[in-house]
């Protein structure tokens, strides 16, 4: 099993939503800050991720790590990453997904 660096590329807010339906207050997320990086080891969930977004895309995490390439050929150009993000829709947040040397 390869390593997964998941790195969090940006945390973004949708106003038009948040101000229909969000509790009055709501930021942006307060889990993760773009640069926070974090390692999957043998496609577990590392230490101080947000449950949620594990959730959301721990699957390709794993087939990262189990040797998984080129997911989405005609939307990603390199074969050992993965760009997701969370299930938050009013405040969703964007990880870069790629395999590391150990």
């Amino acid at each position: 099993m390869k390593n997964v660096k998941i790195t969090v590329l940006e945390t973004t807010t949708n106003e038009r939503l948040m101000a229909a339906y969000g509790a009055p207050g709501l930021g942006p997320c307060p889990f993760h800050r773009a640069g926070d990086v974090f390692v999957s080891q043998g496609g577990g969930k590392p230490d101080g991720l947000c449950g949620e977004a594990w959730d959301a895309f721990g699957k390709y995490v794993f087939a990262l790590a189990s040797g998984g390439e080129g997911f989405w050929p005609d939307w990603i150009a390199q074969r050992h990453l993965s760009i997701n993000c969370c299930n938050d829709g009013l405040r969703p947040v964007v990880f870069r997904c790629e395999t590391v040397e150990d």
